[in-house]
């Protein structure tokens, strides 16, 4: 694959949202709209004033609207360089460099037919992406969504997130429906599978591996499983 040679752009931050302890989500203003599919990545760097520069790749949670807006959702790592400044430095007002988007094959939008969703903690921020498009287009017909998350306190877009087309798994916390505390099972998928759909995973690798094995087991093509993995980045 070609590298992508999409130029640097600045984005200035318009309102910052505390999601969860350790995740907040950035608003972004932007020259134009980014043109994106749900799902897709932006890089964003920082550059100090001695010329050293730190850039990572995060998710776009928010859906393509023809806005010139963006919402990237970042969770904080304690080593993180661009992270821990994020969360702790940036203010609304800061101009950030950013390129992008980036990434076709983790990407959906209504036009492609039915899709299943599936992401493990931060994990949940391009499918939510792909939610949110379904909601806004009332397409909510071709998605379902299964999250997992440590406990309620972890779970991102948690007042948003719930609906009849999207399913909660807590590993450390019984659910309010009642599911005991445990880590994703094929019961918790099993209800969401349907033929024909696409299905993408989304989390860590340790994540992306046991769900695609679960999925495989409920008899999914393993050819239609698109997989992005967060590594450990900072």
């Amino acid at each position: 694959m070609a590298p992508d040679r999409s130029p640097w752009f600045t984005g200035t931050v318009e309102a910052v949202h505390v999601e969860t302890a350790r995740a907040k989500t950035f608003t972004l203003r932007l020259p134009e709209p980014l043109g994106h599919r749900a799902g897709q990545h932006v890089v964003l760097r920082l550059t100090a004033p001695d010329g050293y520069s730190a850039a990572r790749s995060y998710s776009v949670a928010s859906p393509p609207t023809g806005e010139p807006t963006i919402d990237l959702t970042v969770e904080r790592l304690e080593e993180g360089e661009v992270s821990t400044f994020l969360h702790d430095v940036a203010e609304p007002g800061d101009e950030l460099e950013l390129r992008g988007p980036i990434g076709t094959r983790f990407a959906w939008d209504p036009s492609d037919g039915p899709a299943l969703l599936v992401g493990g903690g931060s994990g949940v921020v391009p499918v939510m992406s792909m939610l949110r498009l379904a909601r806004a287009e009332r397409r909510t017909d071709l998605v379902r969504l299964v999250a997992a998350a440590r406990t309620p306190a972890d779970l991102l877009y948690a007042a948003e997130l719930p609906g009849p087309e999207v399913t909660i798994a807590y590993s450390r916390a019984a659910g309010p429906d009642g599911r005991p505390a445990g880590r994703l099972a094929a019961d918790d998928l099993a209800p969401s599978v349907a033929p024909g759909q696409r299905t993408f995973i989304c989390g860590s690798s340790g994540f992306c591996e046991a769900a695609g094995r679960l999925l495989v087991g409920l008899g999914v093509d393993a050819h239609t499983i698109t997989v992005e993995r967060f590594g450990p980045t900072t």
